[in-house]
């Protein structure tokens, strides 16, 4: 069928402002291109989101629309609302229209409302990605009219839903942390022998989790384990001198970028319980603690559900992730390889590291099949 298409499957994706969209959504597009590297991956974003320097990276070329978030409450804003939206309507239209979409995708994210919605009035199909267990405004409205709904976790509310997991890049999805475990310890300037506790608050840190590690430092048996601390940009952990915390046994960064060296450098890992973060874990079997953000609607303990119910990770509220916690509970964690073991098989067990490839092939399906329906259309 695919033959006689006469140009490249045509494919818009949408998403942004955070790296919860944003790298799901690049996983996709390479799972797309090593598919069939002809395929046409335009991606949308905002001018003001992560996205505007990942996508360039990536070796995407970002088209982007005006971010236009619902005001909450009424304000000047709220009037200008219905204007705004519309124009970024339009927008997405032009995008699908310059395109020549044949499936419009999408990852969540206040990007996706106006694109689904430009898709729908052009009849284009849309095809969404849900990463959360609970599912965000955007792609709740979506799902009305999709044709295709995939998510990473059951119990989204959704309806119609596809589990197919995260979709996460190769680099991560491939991982053989064991084979890579001394070469990643050894990127980051660690013992390659001795066991390791990873702890990070994502890109952006976690003050409460920098903060306690900060207070057990001084406690911390160097000679037995050490710490990778992701810190966050500008958050780095400062001695009364102002100057980065030195001390035997723990290493500091603000970023890392390539995920995949932190897992495989890890024995244990402490992180909050961002649906990527989850997924990945899970995928690559890395024993966890994750401490879910205390504000939100909660989605980040839903996130972390299905992984601790498993036997993969554990679960502490963000105020009790403390100091004396950590050394009562954390420590003699990282120094029990028997039950680090068992945590890594039950994490694997409920892994997936195909999700890209299956989105790539349920889009595709649905890009053909309205590629034919045109190509009907016009013949009738």
């Amino acid at each position: 069928m695919e033959n006689s298409i006469s140009r490249p499957v045509s494919i818009v994706l949408a998403g942004g402002g955070t790296a919860g969209h944003i790298s799901p959504m690049l996983a996709i597009a390479d799972a797309l291109k090593v598919e069939d590297a002809a395929t046409d991956v335009t991606v949308v974003g905002t001018p003001s989101g992560m996205e505007t320097r990942i996508v360039p990276l990536a070796g995407y070329e970002l088209k982007t629309i005006h971010r236009v978030p619902m005001p909450r409450r009424p304000s000047v804003d709220l009037l200008k609302f219905p204007g705004r939206f519309a124009a970024a309507i339009r927008q997405a239209g032009d995008i699908l229209d310059a395109a020549q979409a044949d499936v419009a995708v999408g990852v969540g994210g206040y990007v996706c409302t106006p694109v689904y919605l430009a898709a729908r009035r052009r009849r284009i199909p849309v095809v969404l990605h849900e990463a959360n267990a609970k599912a965000g405004l955007a792609n709740k409205l979506g799902a009305r009219f999709a044709a295709r709904i995939a998510a990473a976790f059951p119990g989204t509310g959704l309806e119609r839903v596809e589990i197919v997991g995260m979709p996460m890049k190769s680099a991560i999805a491939n991982l053989d942390r064991k084979a890579r475990q001394r070469q990643a310890r050894e990127f980051f300037g660690l013992d390659p022998d001795r066991p390791t506790i990873v702890v990070t608050g994502g890109s952006l840190g976690a003050a409460s989790l920098n903060q306690t590690l900060k207070s057990v430092l001084p406690k911390l048996p160097a000679s037995e384990l050490q710490i990778l601390h992701i810190t966050g940009k500008g958050k780095a952990i400062l001695d009364q001198q102002g100057q980065p915390v030195q001390q035997p046994g723990y290493v500091q960064t603000e970023f890392v970028d390539g995920m995949e060296n932190a897992y495989a450098a890890a024995d244990l890992f402490i992180s909050r319980a961002g649906a990527g973060t989850v997924c990945e874990l899970a995928a690559v079997g890395v024993p966890a603690i994750l401490v879910p953000l205390p504000i939100g609607n909660g989605e980040q303990k839903l996130n972390a559900r299905p992984l601790v119910e498993a036997g993969g990770a554990h679960m502490v509220e963000d105020t009790g992730f403390t100091p004396e916690w950590f050394l009562s509970t954390v420590v003699p964690l990282a120094l029990n390889p028997q039950r680090l073991d068992a945590m890594s098989e039950a994490s694997t067990r409920v892994g997936r590291r195909d999700a890209a490839e299956r989105m790539a092939v349920l889009i595709r399906e649905e890009a053909i099949k309205f590629r034919t329906q045109s190509t009907a259309a016009k013949e009738d």
